[in-house]
């Protein structure tokens, strides 16, 4: 038996009475506790239905999680369909059946050992399966020899995994990002633990047997297909591109970025046992391929260990490879998983992408992003470890290069490459631009432009959001002291190096990549500011210019402010006034507010508001300007309105006095003899008469100080009573009369008067 570890053995009877002996792993015991136990694969035979169809029917299996079909030989392929379903463990609920990706890279140079493979696909905890492989309608080729499903379980391996509820698996910014739970880069050093054998139980067989390296000579019978069709029948070219060594590991060389957060091969949980070969390093890193790993997307992050563990069991205990063949793997929050061992900062060969793998390295994202778009945290943790590989050879990843091709074939899109030319890649280039496969996802390689940027910068989509500590005035924010400039991006802040809060050009303040705010106080006078944010690959962007004006002068009251009676009816408790200012400011007025008796807020151009005033009370009427600076000055005025019954004033001529409640103190005085008059004598600054009005109302003649002032029509279409119909302001208080002459008018001679307001 081979590439096995750690497995029990079993049989199932199948449809056709068969019986196929295989490997299970054993269950889980207790959840809450998640005891260890070791990484487990089984392999089930499929049987033939017919020459064109080979299968498993629906088998009852131990618990595993991943599972792939392969088949003898390692550059043989497999030219139809291979469709897989499985039972969940936790409904107990068959899946619908799943296409398994065929167009698997092979090995560059496979070795005798190494088999034919689908891509490996996470099917989460699962406890039966079943299998039909049918061979492609048309096609001349034999379905391929040694057909089996084979069947990993992960397993529970590392410390953090036996808690309850394991952590979880995030990096998406990082506040040191120069940080790496990554092992030494010296491919010596010890990378994990071997999985303890007295784990296993005793009825489980331990099986080592040498791997295949994924450098060995391709059979001559069994060559890696076209893009056009099944296997060819001649060898592959051989490779013209550099041959990668084995040892000495060079240097890992300094990086023009910081490295992301990236997790150990002992984090995961590798088993440093089951591929003990060295690994080979080439000369640099030129491209960065991105891959997807094909399965379900609806896995939990802190599943993501579990998963990378059991793509490295299936690429070595399944298909015979010498390591797993990523060089790293990335999830949907964004954590980073070192893949091939060899040390993450060292250009490590890897096995990803046929034809290019001398000249590369790879990164896969955990899930199928042929119908769904990869999460924004695994679009950031690419960018940021693409831009750090790259820039350990001072490339851009937004640029493009030149590769030599290892293999003759044809890309995804119909490109032909033959063996030996240079050929341009993107920096950042899918999987499908160097073979004949969907890889990455259509939705997912639709994404990479926005990689590039992510990696290459500068910031995106930065501006400034708000300025706290000023006003805005126009264009222009006016401050008396600090302002706090806030500010957004669309580039994620583990991009980016740092923010510069600049003023008049010149760095004032600088923040953190994942800040959004930055403070400053700048000198009194006019100033330009702007946010300037800095790509953790050196590129800056630039916010535009804001105006910002410091100014500590406090505004003016250029007319102090002053209270006059205006029209309007009067009560025993409320005179109609005008409340009076004029404010001005040397930048910009923002508002006048009253404070008391009442609240209220004006605009900077209103010089007065009508109120009301109690009368026979003294009030203070309370006023602030504001500039836009936030300083102000106050002002206020004090006054108390005063009601002068008719009777005290002095009659001329014949008056009746009429009594009602609709009069104040419920009476008047009224007449229509013309010639008849009242006299008041008061001191004061402003004064208003009140009467009552009517649709037989006359017309009064209004005399101040001895003179006449105004004549005054009383008529109305409607009754009123108590208006304050004329009203007269002086610019200080003094001892003043006032006059009230009936008119006699032909056919409505009445005058009904009512009382004399004044404000002193």
């Amino acid at each position: 038996m081979k590439r096995r570890a750690w497995l029990t053995l079993g049989a199932v009877i199948l449809g056709g009475g068969g019986v196929v002996t295989y490997a299970v792993a054993s269950p889980s015991t207790d959840q809450e506790t998640r005891p260890k136990r070791p990484v487990k694969v089984s392999d089930l035979a499929l049987k033939g239905a017919s020459a064109d169809r080979r299968e498993l029917t629906r088998t009852d299996t131990e618990e595993f999680s991943l599972l792939g079909v392969t088949w003898t030989g390692g550059a043989r392929r497999l030219v139809g369909t291979a469709q897989v379903r499985t039972r969940s463990v936790a409904t107990g609920e068959w899946s619908a059946w799943h296409d398994l990706e065929l167009g698997a890279d092979p090995l560059d140079e496979p070795g005798p050992k190494v088999r034919g493979a689908s891509e490996p696909a996470w099917v989460g905890p699962s406890d039966g399966v079943q299998v039909q492989v049918v061979r492609k309608n048309g096609t001349t080729a034999a379905l391929p020899k040694g057909l089996e499903v084979n069947l990993v379980d992960p397993g529970v391996v590392t410390d953090a995994e036996t808690r309850t509820g394991a952590e979880p698996a995030g990096f998406v910014t990082d506040p040191n990002p120069g940080a790496t739970d990554s092992p030494s880069t010296d491919p010596s050093a010890p990378t994990g633990e071997p999985t303890d054998p007295a784990s296993a139980s005793p009825t489980d067989t331990v099986t080592a047997e040498p791997t295949a390296t994924d450098s060995v000579s391709a059979s001559p019978t069994d060559t890696p297909p076209t893009a056009t069709g099944p296997a060819s029948t001649s060898a592959a070219p051989p490779t013209t591109s550099p041959t990668p060594t084995a040892a000495p590991a060079p240097t890992a060389p300094p990086s023009t970025v910081p490295e992301p957060p990236i997790r150990s091969r002992a984090a995961w949980g590798a088993d440093e046992s089951i591929s003990p070969d060295a690994p080979e390093y080439n000369k640099d890193v030129k491209v960065m391929f991105v891959h997807h790993t094909d399965g379900a997307n609806d896995y939990t992050c802190d599943q993501s260990p579990s998963i990378v563990r059991s793509i490295y069991a299936y690429h070595v205990q399944v298909s015979g490879w010498k390591d797993i063949g990523y060089n790293f793997l990335v999830d949907k929050c964004g954590t980073l998983f070192e893949g091939r061992k060899g040390g993450v900062g060292l250009p490590v060969f890897g096995a990803h992408t046929y034809g290019w793998n001398r000249e590369s390295a790879a990164v896969a994202v955990i899930g199928d992003y042929t119908q769904t778009t990869a999460s924004t945290a695994a679009l950031t943790s690419i960018a940021r470890l693409a831009a750090w590989k790259l820039g350990q050879y001072g490339a851009d990843p937004s640029g493009s290069t030149q590769l030599t091709a290892g293999a003759t074939q044809t890309n995804f899109f119909g490109k032909s490459f033959t063996s030996g030319s240079p050929y341009t890649f993107n920096r950042i280039s899918g999987h499908r631009d160097g073979y004949n496969t969907q890889c990455p996802g259509g939705l997912l390689y639709d994404q990479l432009p926005a990689v590039r940027a992510l990696a290459a910068g500068p910031v995106q989509g930065l501006k400034i959001t708000s300025v706290a500590g000023a006003s805005l005035s126009g264009s222009t924010y006016y401050t008396r002291g600090a302002v706090t400039v806030n500010w957004t991006a669309t580039t994620p802040g583990s991009l980016i190096s740092k923010f510069e809060l600049l003023v008049d050009g010149k760095v004032t303040a600088t923040a953190s990549g994942t800040a959004t705010s930055a403070s400053a106080t700048p000198a009194l006078g006019s100033h330009t500011v702007a946010v300037r944010a800095v790509h953790q690959s050196g590129r800056t962007t630039t916010t535009a210019t804001l105006s910002v004006v410091a100014d500590t002068t406090l505004p003016a009251f250029t007319t102090a402010p002053n209270l006059s009676l205006r029209t309007g009816t009067v009560s025993a408790t409320a005179v109609p006034v005008t409340l009076g200012w004029k404010a001005t400011d040397d930048k910009a007025l923002r508002s006048v507010q009253l404070l008391s008796p009442t609240a209220a807020t004006f605009g900077p151009t209103v010089t007065g508001s009508g109120l009301a005033a109690k009368p026979g009370t003294a009030t203070t009427w309370s006023l602030r300007a504001y500039d836009y600076a936030g300083n102000y000055r106050a002002a206020s005025v004090s006054a108390t309105p005063v009601i002068l019954q008719e009777a005290s004033a002095v009659k001329s001529g014949s008056w009746t006095a009429r009594s009602s409640t609709s009069y104040l103190g419920g009476r008047s005085y009224s007449s229509g003899s013309k010639g008849a008059a009242l006299t008041w004598t008061f001191t004061g600054r402003s004064a208003s008469w009140v009467v009552s009005r009517a649709s037989t109302s006359g017309q009064a003649y209004v005399y101040v100080d001895g003179t006449k002032a105004a004549t005054v029509d009383l008529r109305s279409a409607t009754t009123l009573y108590r208006q304050a119909i004329w009203t007269r302001t002086w610019t200080g208080s003094a001892k003043h009369t006032v006059k009230i002459v009936v008119v006699g008018t032909s056919g409505r001679p009445t005058v009904t008067t009512d009382a004399l307001a004044y404000v002193k």
